[in-house]
């Protein structure tokens, strides 16, 4: 009896003293997860997200479902993601337009790029190419930087929005190249490509993962890639820097963000889910056959690189005269 009364004494008081340490949290995750993608469906940033989405969901015991919500630059699907509520079950696909573009772009920015969230892993990183539409009188960028200069402003490039990385290699192409094009913003890649296609935008700055079968198909034509150097899927086409813009450069960069707030144990899970799923042969193979570098690494690291986009690319907002507001 004396070994019974210990016993039940032991057990109330442990039982005591979780409840003073307050709730137990569940195990991460015990229900689905959204990722909140800053683009409409069937653009290349929406393939990067759906390919990692469910690699993800299969290392987390938990399905990963994709919210896609386009325009504006990616600030209201930033905006949205930043007010979600701190526990990991709501993730942001980030790119280096929403995180580190915008901050310069925007006036009256209605989310703080660093203070709103919490990095999890850099994913992916991709250079844009140049392509135009077979109508445009140019088949190198130094002709069509002398076409640019004999007809200022007649010349139209899309973007998959204003404030896109889209949308800031052409303002930089323009400052560095003296000429004067007409940007003309879409709502993501998607509805960008089919004007593109038809003709009735002249050229556009945007994945090889969008445009790879137009390309080979002679639809467009690839002039340039913005890249330091040459994609090996594209080993015949040189950068723009080699064509007569020498320093031209941007390299894309993506990767998944949680609210600020969310706890460190949580993020831990969901970097080690992350790196995983961006080994994964398959996703390697298949990402670096449309010019995308599958990658990951800590959140240090991820917060690291944001912290030093930001002032780079207000530099170049700030010398292009780019303003979305």
């Amino acid at each position: 009896m004396l070994n019974k009364r210990r016993f039940l004494s032991a057990c109330l008081a442990g039982t005591w003293a979780l409840s003073a340490a307050g709730p137990v949290r569940a195990a991460f995750p015990d229900k689905p997860i959204r990722l909140i993608v800053p683009f409409p469906a069937g653009g290349a940033a929406d393939a990067m997200a759906r390919s990692m989405a469910s690699r993800m969901g299969s290392e987390l015991g938990q399905q990963v479902v994709i919210e896609n919500r386009g325009g504006a630059g990616g600030t209201t699907a930033a905006e949205a993601a930043a007010r979600s509520a701190p526990d990991g079950y709501t993730l942001f696909f980030g790119t280096m337009g929403t995180q580190a573009i915008n901050a310069a772009l925007y006036k009256r920015l209605r989310y703080d790029p660093v203070k709103d969230f919490a990095p999890v892993s850099l994913t992916h990183t991709t250079p844009r190419v140049l392509v135009v539409h077979t109508s445009v009188p140019a088949n190198s960028i130094r002709e069509l930087v002398a076409l640019a200069k004999a007809r200022p402003g007649e010349l139209s490039y899309g973007s998959a929005g204003s404030g896109s990385s889209s949308h800031m290699s052409g303002a930089l192409f323009e400052s560095q190249a003296g000429v004067n094009l007409l940007h003309v913003p879409y709502k993501g890649s998607a509805p960008l490509m089919t004007d593109v296609l038809a003709g009735r935008v002249n050229m556009t700055f945007d994945s090889y993962a969008v445009y790879e079968e137009h390309i080979k198909a002679g639809k467009v034509r690839a002039l340039g890639v913005t890249s330091r150097n040459r994609m090996a899927s594209l080993p015949n086409v040189p950068t723009i820097a080699e064509s007569g813009l020498p320093g031209y450069e941007v390299a894309n960069w993506l990767g998944v963000l949680a609210p600020a707030g969310t706890p460190g144990d949580v993020i831990a899970r969901l970097n080690g889910a992350i790196a995983r799923a961006m080994a994964t042969p398959a996703l390697r193979q298949q990402m670096i056959g449309l010019g995308i570098e599958p990658t990951s690494g800590t959140p240090e690291d991820f917060a690291a690189l944001i912290r030093s986009e930001i002032p780079k690319w207000t530099e170049i907002v700030k010398k292009s005269g780019a303003t979305a507001d």
